[in-house]
């Protein structure tokens, strides 16, 4: 569990294949800043991009720890299957932490894609194009999370092959997340917010509160 704030910016500094074909996954080696193992022990989780994984190993003295993600994540997301300049890490919520940011999972529901991003006033706007599968799931003022960041939601657009959304982002947010090397074009992670996921489901299986049931007629 995690609460898309994030705890650190990495890169990943190595891909290596495990195994021959398409079928096979791949084993990342991930360089994180100065201190950020100290806390870290063998199969704890760290989410990456918003992909929860779970750490293969570590190297504490050279700031690098690796995870394995199967073909199958690395088909369900964005931005882990290269290097990359940088990564968005966060470490996995503990009981006593702050919830800062919203109830985050770390399984990514769709890849989005970025339709602008650019400085406006002392902040910047950021859209983004949302697969149709997860246009229902967003709203005004509601929680997304984008390469494991949660954010709110300004305005959406229903669009026919899916949803655009546009999102403000304060410079501390820039700054401090790999947000900030995102151009249009560039695919994210999204997850979707956990309470519309579980709303959708009690809607699909005609779940109604038991006030609104109607009740028989005992006279």
């Amino acid at each position: 569990m995690f609460t898309g704030i994030i705890t650190g910016v990495g890169r990943i500094a190595a891909v290596h294949d495990l195994g021959s074909s398409s079928s096979h996954g791949k084993r990342l080696s991930i360089a994180t800043p100065p201190g950020y193992l100290d806390d870290v022990g063998l199969g704890d989780s760290i989410a990456l991009n918003g992909a929860c994984m779970t750490v293969t190993s570590l190297d504490v003295p050279q700031q690098r720890f690796t995870i394995d993600i199967s073909a199958e994540s690395l088909d369900k997301t964005a931005g882990l299957a290269e290097e990359t300049g940088s990564v968005n890490l966060e470490k996995a919520l503990r009981a006593h932490d702050r919830l800062g940011g919203h109830i985050v999972s770390g399984h990514v529901d769709g890849i989005g894609t970025v339709s602008r991003f650019v400085e406006v006033g002392e902040s910047w706007e950021l859209r983004i194009v949302a697969p149709l599968a997860l246009a229902r799931f967003l709203a005004y003022k509601g929680s997304i999370t984008v390469n494991g960041v949660s954010l709110t939601v300004n305005t959406v657009t229903d669009q026919a092959d899916g949803a655009e959304i546009s999102i403000n982002l304060i410079p501390h947010t820039v700054d401090n997340t790999g947000l900030g090397t995102l151009k249009a074009g560039s695919q994210v992670n999204l997850e979707i917010d956990t309470v519309a996921r579980y709303v959708e489901r009690m809607l699909q299986a005609g779940v109604l509160p038991a006030s609104t049931q109607k009740k028989e007629d005992t006279a």
